[in-house]
């Protein structure tokens, strides 16, 4: 399970950047898989934390996360 724990970051990792890059498409429907994809990320990033005791880390992905669910509801208005 540590294994599989840890190798969790490369995946959060990959999503992210998938995230990242989706925001910032021109279609809205793109946006919001990115945000979507972001909150993905957000729960892989925290099940890391959790097992690395990165409390930080945790702390910005819950902020994070709020962000993101903003981002999905602004996305709406386009």
């Amino acid at each position: 399970m540590d294994a599989f724990l840890d190798a969790i970051q490369w995946p959060a990792m990959g999503i992210t950047l998938l995230a990242a890059w989706l925001v910032g498409a021109r279609q809205s429907a793109r946006r919001s898989w990115g945000f979507w994809m972001f909150v993905v990320s957000n729960l892989l990033w925290c099940a890391w934390g959790w097992h690395t005791q990165a409390y930080a880390l945790i702390t910005l992905q819950i902020g994070l996360f709020a962000l993101n669910l903003r981002g999905v509801m602004k996305n709406k208005d386009d």
